[in-house]
């Protein structure tokens, strides 16, 4: 679509106040949305483009969240908005590098759960990858994942029509309860989906965090995470301990953490990650 980006990318650029348009150059983006890199007579941004009513003012407001932590970088919200029939979001660019420090991204990570408030939740909804997330606020942890998070997946894997997965709900939901049960963690600032491809690091080598999902949950589901897809190196679990130890149990609850983020990608797409989502859910359920 290069006349409508065009569109889209002046439209941004007005409102932002941060030049006019030199050249565009799509690059590497998300499942959800189209990425680009836009050069103006000032400086670079970023530009990411997605439906109309794609949800980008949540992640405006996620980003801006973690900005204010001053903990782990995240890119500065320049604009957002709708232009030429499209959704946009508006982005500092940061130049990234092929490496960097680990063991920062470890500390800057357990300084980030440091960030906490009284309840589960956030203050709306966003969306996990493509799939609805459901931020309700809640006083009691177990029953947040298990209402908030859990059963949500299953509810879309019913409406997708994967029985495998859906008949497991209740298995699932009992394993949740036993392994969360008098388990009650600070709720902290959680990135909500941290993987691999969601943390890289500026050409000073600092680490900078993508896409965020944010809420406030167990800091253990943000380290959950890091372990599926790839995974993290052991130097920055190392930093990450020294600065905050791990809870009683947490070993134990990493694989429950994990299923919600297998769910999702079930439920999103299919194939193996059925029978994965289908594996761990038996062997959460025999863990007595």
């Amino acid at each position: 679509m290069p006349d409508r980006a065009h569109a889209i990318a002046e439209e941004a650029l007005r409102t932002a106040g941060v030049g006019h348009l030199k050249a565009l150059r799509a690059v590497g983006g998300g499942d959800v949305a189209a990425a680009y890199q836009v050069e103006t007579d000032v400086r670079r941004v970023f530009l990411k483009v997605g439906a109309v009513d794609h949800p980008f003012d949540a992640e405006a407001l996620a980003l801006a969240e973690l900005a204010a932590t001053q903990t782990l970088r995240a890119p500065r919200v320049l604009a957002r908005g709708t232009a030429a029939g499209a959704g946009y979001l508006l982005l500092e660019w940061i130049d990234l590098g092929d490496s960097g420090d680990w063991d920062a991204a470890g500390r800057q990570l357990a300084a980030l759960h440091a960030c906490t408030q009284s309840r589960y939740g956030w203050n709306r909804d966003n969306t996990i990858g493509a799939s609805p997330q459901s931020n309700s606020p809640s006083a009691n942890w177990a029953e947040f994942f298990r209402e908030q998070r859990l059963r949500r997946q299953f509810a879309l894997a019913r409406a997708g029509r994967l029985a495998r997965l859906a008949e497991l709900e209740q298995a699932a939901c009992r394993a949740s309860d036993r392994l969360l049960a008098g388990h009650v963690p600070l709720p902290s600032l959680l990135h909500g989906d941290l993987w691999r491809g969601n943390l890289a690091f500026d050409r000073g080598g600092g680490p900078v965090i993508f896409d965020p999902a944010c809420y406030y949950g167990d800091a253990e589901t943000d380290l959950a995470m890091t372990r599926l897809f790839g995974g993290f190196p052991e130097r920055f679990y190392r930093a990450y301990t020294v600065a905050r130890p791990p809870a009683a149990g947490s070993e134990g609850r990493v694989p429950l953490y994990q299923l919600y983020h297998v769910l999702n990608h079930a439920n999103l797409f299919g194939g193996s990650y059925v029978a994965q989502a289908a594996a761990l859910i038996e062997k959460l359920d025999q863990c007595r």
